[in-house]
């Protein structure tokens, strides 16, 4: 751990993600009922960021009510709002054809856009559970008539009760393959999302801090952005993990838990 415990909890902003930081699958993990009620208790202002495109943050906020945790569903900020934001700010008021879930379909609803699946501005790509050939084939064949390609993250998979499914860069690489155009991503890493975060908390980038399990988004986003970053080994990441980067999070603990544990 580069920096002691007391600078990480005199933060003013934390930015934390969910799977592997909050919960796995449907359990929540140790300490994070406690680490939530300090938050609120101690004022401090907080997001809780997911790559994930598919749930709304309605959704989300129900999820953590099943387990346990009360808060505002302004709490929760996901890729799809960070993807529909991009997109506002490109092409105000587009048109894109849409291969995800709810929560991406809403947020670019609530931005403005239409569905399309004639001559879209954008081919949009969330995670999928109705990803099918048809769908592949419309998106390819937009694409190549001029439509740019969009992913709400380029995560590969995510962990699932049964083990991992395939996340959108799995599901988009076949248009990318067949039409040779590369989709942009609008999720971790990519330090976008980190600064439209920063936008909604109202803090600057000195008082925040990242929270995240893994090394290859959470923490990357975080140093990319210039704020500093927490890896907690309650998800994905281990300390043999670590080492396999070339660079390092600021602070590293077992748990949130860890931060209210004195």
């Amino acid at each position: 751990m580069k920096k002691n415990l007391a600078s990480l909890k005199a933060k003013n902003g934390f930015i934390c993600d969910m799977d592997g930081v909050l919960y796995h699958g449907n359990k929540l993990l140790p300490g994070v009922r406690e680490f939530v009620e300090w938050l609120t208790g101690e004022k401090k202002k907080f997001l809780f960021l997911t790559n994930s495109s598919e749930r709304t943050p309605k959704e989300l906020q129900e999820k953590m009510a099943r387990l346990g945790i009360k808060v505002d569903k302004d709490k929760f900020y996901t890729s799809a709002l960070a993807t529909a934001m991009f997109l506002a700010s490109q092409k105000p008021r587009g048109s894109a054809y849409i291969i995800g879930e709810a929560g991406l379909i809403n947020a670019l609803y609530d931005v403005g856009y239409t569905m399309n699946n004639i001559d879209p501005d954008y081919v949009v790509m969330g995670e999928a559970r109705s990803y099918g050939y048809e769908k592949i084939e419309k998106a390819v064949n937009l694409v190549l008539r001029g439509a740019k390609l969009i992913g709400t993250n380029p995560d590969v998979s995510g962990p699932i009760e049964e083990g991992i499914a395939p996340a959108t860069k799995a599901l988009i690489s076949p248009i990318e393959m067949a039409t040779g155009k590369n989709a942009y991503f609008v999720g971790k890493p990519n330090p976008l999302m980190m600064r439209n975060a920063l936008k909604i908390l109202g803090c600057t980038r000195e008082e925040t801090v990242i929270i995240g399990d893994r090394m290859d988004t959470d923490i990357i986003a975080g140093i990319e952005s210039e704020i500093d970053t927490c890896l907690v080994l309650s998800g994905i990441s281990t300390r043999g993990t670590i080492k396999q980067f070339p660079y390092q999070p600021s602070y590293i603990l077992k748990g949130v838990g860890e931060i209210v544990a004195e």
